[in-house]
């Protein structure tokens, strides 16, 4: 049977991570794709668990030759998805999941159109906002750069295989093992 990368995106505070988070809890025979970034680690995280951890130089030189499925500099640091790494996983028979932005995913799926693009969207933007607001984690001009920045992901995400809206949490996890069900059955 085929396996098949599952690209998996939303807006910052839709709740990506904790969908995905209860998804491969549910469904531990996934793999989560691990990313390249050149930030210097945080306390705990490890090199080939957390992100592969490159220098600006050896990023740069993989950028030059093109071995990044996509690929984007944030905050002064860059992140990508290594194209050879996910192709080894496929082939080791794995079924792998990356969390990525819009833009990343969309740079995926031109370079591989067999990979399934699902969208996770808000209820509505005012949830957004009370999602952002409820977070305490950011001043009101980076919430006001978020939250304009979701209509530009809500529109990039028409373009997806699928959306799924996480107005809850229980049933959006339940929605994208359908999701999945239903593509691992047409491999």
């Amino acid at each position: 049977m085929n396996k098949k990368l599952y690209v998996l995106s939303g807006s910052s505070g839709v709740g990506k991570g904790t969908v995905l988070k209860g998804f491969l809890k549910r469904n531990p025979n996934f793999m989560l794709s691990i990313s390249c970034t050149t930030r210097k680690p945080r306390e705990g995280e490890i090199d080939g668990v957390n992100y592969f951890f490159m220098t600006t130089d050896e990023f740069q030189k993989c950028i030059n030759e093109d071995k990044f499925l996509e690929w984007t500099n944030f905050a002064g640091n860059y992140y990508g998805t290594k194209r050879k790494y996910i192709d080894q996983c496929l082939s080791d028979g794995k079924d792998i999941i990356l969390e990525i932005d819009t833009v990343g995913a969309l740079n995926v799926k031109r370079q591989m159109p067999e990979a399934v693009l699902i969208f996770i969207a808000p209820p509505s933007l005012d949830a957004l906002e009370q999602r952002l607001r409820g977070r305490h984690t950011e001043d009101e001009e980076t919430i006001q750069k978020r939250l304009n920045e979701v209509k530009s992901e809500i529109e990039r995400g028409k373009s997806f295989d699928y959306t799924i809206v996480n107005d809850e949490i229980d049933l959006a996890i339940s929605q994208l093992e359908q999701i999945i069900n239903k593509e691992m059955k047409n491999a």
